[in-house]
């Protein structure tokens, strides 16, 4: 397959080209995300609080299949940018194989910890065991799941975005017509409650698995899985983990940084944990759109750099900035003009209602010049430049956040939780952009 258009096509249609697919699959992927919620919300909110504490946890497994995919696509990118095709399928096939052992591990190890992590939270035995159920056949799923991603990696690293569109788009309607069937019964399939979200979550992954299977079996490869490959090659597989692991690390930390703050909020009131799950659903519609440019300039931001078109590097990064920005200003104006409607659609509870609208018009403030962070993190990571990118997560999700979060939250109560958000992004932004500077300069 004929990638050359990546380095010869104008950069502004070339951008737009590929991000647009993402864009449409993350706004379609953050939609299910929020309907799946509205499904289970109308079981209880005993199961949209058990929902809620499982998200780190949940987070985390997709951190794993995820950020190891943005190393297999930084790698191949920039191995087919080189013109070196056959290390980029080493890179390809050793990246799948690691990512089904990687499913395997996060089955065996979520599993076994979800009973004693969600007791950690509650003392409500009904929703631990909720928490149990859903998660335990979610964590099933995740080799699937990683596999999946391995292939949607690989396909964006050669600019099939539609494909990986329309994967993608499958598995979510797949899993939003099985929710209200698996969840609440229809005919002769039984009422399974949560654990039928949680069955049609994973059937969703499948789908998506078998259109990649079978595109890859069925069509021209862009890239080739071979067994020849899978022969130990250290340097390779330090490479991948190189940029993979703090890519997971970026990905994870947001799990680490829920956790923490449920400890914090789930001091005043359960309604305080409840909004902060439902802020990270809404969290993924606004975001996802401007990550979905970033996905499309990670393979073209590779490529270029591997084909030392460093020129065309600057530019990609100004586009996805300036893009970014636009998308998060028009969330920024959403969340202020309908806070309230966004809350009511998780939750009828007025106290949960009027603690939501409060904190979503306070933590909007900071998305705009989030879209630095996030530009620049996505941009290193293309670069194969991993522990920078990890250097502005650690500020977002934990150096600045976290202690002053706590600090905040001594000073103002709960509220200074929700602050705590947009001074974080703020400061992020200086050191997001002070280092993106450093290691393209330092090139």
């Amino acid at each position: 397959m004929n990638d050359t258009f990546m380095k010869t096509k104008p950069v502004f249609p070339l951008l737009v080209s590929m991000a647009l697919p993402n864009v449409i699959s993350m706004l379609v992927n953050s939609l299910y995300n929020i309907v799946d919620s509205l499904f289970v919300a109308q079981i209880n909110e005993q199961a949209m609080t058990a929902l809620s504490l499982v998200f780190p946890i949940q987070n985390f497994v997709n951190a794993v299949a995820i950020g190891f995919g943005v190393g297999i696509n930084a790698l191949v990118a920039l191995y087919r940018g080189a013109g070196d095709h056959d290390r980029a399928d080493a890179a390809a096939t050793h990246g799948m194989a690691l990512s089904v052992l990687h499913g395997i591990l996060c089955t065996l190890t979520a599993t076994a910890i979800m009973p004693g992590f969600l007791a950690r939270f509650t003392a409500d035995g009904t929703i631990v065991s909720m928490g149990v159920t859903y998660s335990t056949i979610v964590f099933l799923f995740a080799t699937v799941n990683m596999a999946s991603l391995a292939f949607e990696k690989l396909f964006q690293a050669v600019g099939r975005m539609k494909l990986t569109m329309i994967a993608l788009i499958s598995g979510c309607v797949c899993n939003i017509l099985l929710d209200p069937v698996l969840i609440f019964g229809l005919g002769p399939v039984p009422a399974m409650g949560i654990a039928g979200a949680a069955l049609a979550t994973g059937i969703g992954q499948a789908a998506t698995l078998v259109i990649y299977l079978v595109v890859y079996s069925t069509t021209e490869s862009p890239v080739h899985l071979r067994r020849k490959a899978l022969r130990p090659d250290l340097s390779l597989e330090g490479r991948l983990y190189a940029i993979g692991v703090p890519a997971i690390l970026n990905l994870a930390l947001p799990s680490m940084l829920v956790t923490f703050l449920n400890g914090l909020l789930a001091a005043f009131s359960e309604s305080y944990v409840v909004v902060l799950g439902i802020y990270y659903k809404l969290q993924t519609f606004l975001y996802l759109p401007a990550s979905g440019i970033v996905q499309g300039m990670r393979p073209l931001v590779g490529y270029n750099y591997g084909a030392k078109e460093h020129a065309r590097v600057a530019k990609l990064y100004q586009l996805t900035l300036g893009m970014s920005a636009v998308i998060m200003a028009a969330g920024t104006v959403i969340c202020m003009a309908a806070s309230a409607p966004l809350i009511g659609l998780f939750s009828s509870n007025p106290e949960t209602i009027a603690i939501g609208q409060t904190a979503l018009r306070i933590i909007c403030l900071g998305f705009v010049v989030s879209a630095v962070s996030t530009t620049s993190s996505g941009a290193l990571e293309g670069l194969g430049k991993g522990a920078a990118s990890l250097v502005i997560s650690l500020c977002r999700y934990v150096i600045f956040i976290m202690p002053l979060a706590w600090l905040l939250c001594r000073q103002l109560g709960p509220t200074g939780v929700w602050h705590a958000f947009w001074v974080t992004e703020v400061l992020s932004a200086v050191i997001a952009f002070a280092v993106y500077r450093k290691s393209v300069t330092r090139n």
